[in-house]
C-alpha cells in the first residue's frame, strides 16, 4: 500500500481570511455603485452580481444576503427615482435577481463544501479517509524537508476485532472501530492528521514530533481507548474491552538519532509509514495493547498487557 503517490494532490489551499474577503467585498460594491450613481446604466448594474457573488461563496447564505441587501440599498440610492418608490419593470427584476443570485450562490457553496466534506471523510469513524490522508501526508513531508522538522506517523490497529465480531455480531465490530476512531480524533494534537484506511487500522501523522513526544501520543491513545467503556450495539461493555496497539516512527532531514527523510516526498511516506507498520508489527507479537517504536529495544517498549503472549495470538489482527 502507497500512502503517497506521484497522483495525490496536495490539500486545498485555504481560503483568504475573513477580514480581506469582507474587505474586497465591500469595496467591491462600493466602486459598482460610485459607476452606477455615475452612468445609471444597466450593464453597469450589472456588475452587483460580482460581490454577491463573492459574498455567498465565501460566507454562504448569511454572507449572500447581506451582500444583495447591500446592493439592493446601493442601487436605490445610486438610482434617486427608487427612492419614492417610482419602480420600471427592470428595477424590479433587477432587486429581484440581486436576492435570487445571492441565496442561490450561497446554497450551492454549501452543498459543494458539504459534498466535499463526504468525499475526504471515513464514513465510519469522522476521520480523514486514505486519500484525503495521503495528499495531507506528502503535504507535511514536503514541509518538513523544507524546514527542517521532524515528523512522526503512527499505525494503529484494534486489538481482537475478530473475536469481538465473532462473539457478539459485526454491528458490535464495527461500533467498536467507530469509537476507536472517535476517541483517536478528540485526543489527537490540533496538527496531527488521521484516517481510517482498513478495517481496523488508522494511520496518524503529525508534523513537528520526533520520538519522544509521538510516543507520548500512542501511549495517551492506548490509555484513552482501554479506559472507555464503550456501548456497543446497544449493549455496554467493560473498561480494557477495547485496546489498540500502535505502531511509531519519525524522521528529520537533520537529526542524525532519527531516519533521514528522501528528497522524493512518496518515496519518504511510504518509508516512513512501512517503519510504523513495522513497529506495529511488534506491538502486535509482543502481546497487543501497546507501543512498539521502529527502531527501538523492544525490551524498553511500553507494555500494558501483562501475561500475554505470542502463544495466545491466533492472528496478528
Amino acid at each position: 500500500m502507497r500512502l503517497t503517490t506521484g497522483t495525490a494532490q496536495s490539500a486545498l489551499p485555504e481560503l483568504k481570511s475573513p477580514g480581506w474577503a469582507a474587505a474586497a467585498i465591500t469595496g467591491t460594491l462600493l466602486v459598482i455603485f460610485l459607476m452606477d450613481r455615475w452612468t445609471g446604466s444597466a450593464p453597469v448594474q450589472h456588475l452587483y452580481y460580482l460581490p454577491i457573488i463573492l459574498a455567498g461563496t465565501r460566507f454562504t447564505v448569511r454572507g449572500g444576503i447581506v451582500a444583495a441587501l447591500a446592493a439592493v440599498i446601493l442601487y436605490h440610492v445610486a438610482n434617486p427615482h427608487l427612492l419614492s418608490r417610482s419602480y420600471g419593470e427592470s428595477d424590479v427584476v433587477q432587486i429581484a435577481l440581486f436576492l435570487a443570485v445571492g441565496v442561490v450562490t450561497a446554497k450551492l457553496t454549501r452543498d459543494n463544501r458539504r459534498l466535499h466534506q463526504l468525499a475526504i471523510t471515513d464514513d465510519l469513524t469522522g476521520l480523514h479517509n486514505l486519500r484525503s490522508f495521503e495528499a495531507r501526508l506528502a503535504t507535511m513531508v514536503r514541509a518538513a524537508g523544507q524546514s527542517g522538522s521532524a515528523l512522526a506517523l503512527l499505525v494503529a490497529d484494534l486489538d481482537r476485532l475478530k473475536s469481538l465480531n465473532d462473539q457478539h455480531g459485526h454491528l458490535t465490530g464495527a461500533e467498536g472501530v467507530r469509537t476507536v476512531g472517535q476517541i483517536i480524533g478528540r485526543r489527537l494534537p490540533p496538527d496531527a492528521v488521521a484516517c481510517r484506511y482498513g478495517g481496523d487500522e488508522f494511520a496518524i501523522a503529525i508534523p513537528n514530533c520526533g520520538q519522544v513526544r509521538a510516543r507520548r501520543v500512542a501511549d495517551d491513545l492506548c490509555e484513552a481507548v482501554r479506559a472507555s467503556a464503550p456501548m456497543l450495539a446497544g449493549r455496554a461493555f467493560p473498561a480494557a474491552t477495547l485496546t489498540i496497539s500502535v505502531g511509531v516512527a519519525s524522521a528529520s532531514p537533520d537529526d542524525h538519532g532519527r531516519r533521514e527523510l528522501p528528497a522524493d516526498d512518496a518515496e519518504a511516506g511510504e518509508r516512513l509509514f512501512k517503519q510504523a507498520d513495522r513497529a506495529l508489527y511488534e506491538a502486535k507479537t509482543a502481546g497487543r495493547d501497546r507501543v512498539s517504536v521502529d527502531g527501538e529495544d523492544a525490551s524498553v517498549a511500553s507494555t500494558h498487557s501483562v501475561g500475554r503472549n505470542a502463544s495466545e495470538l491466533e492472528s496478528i489482527g
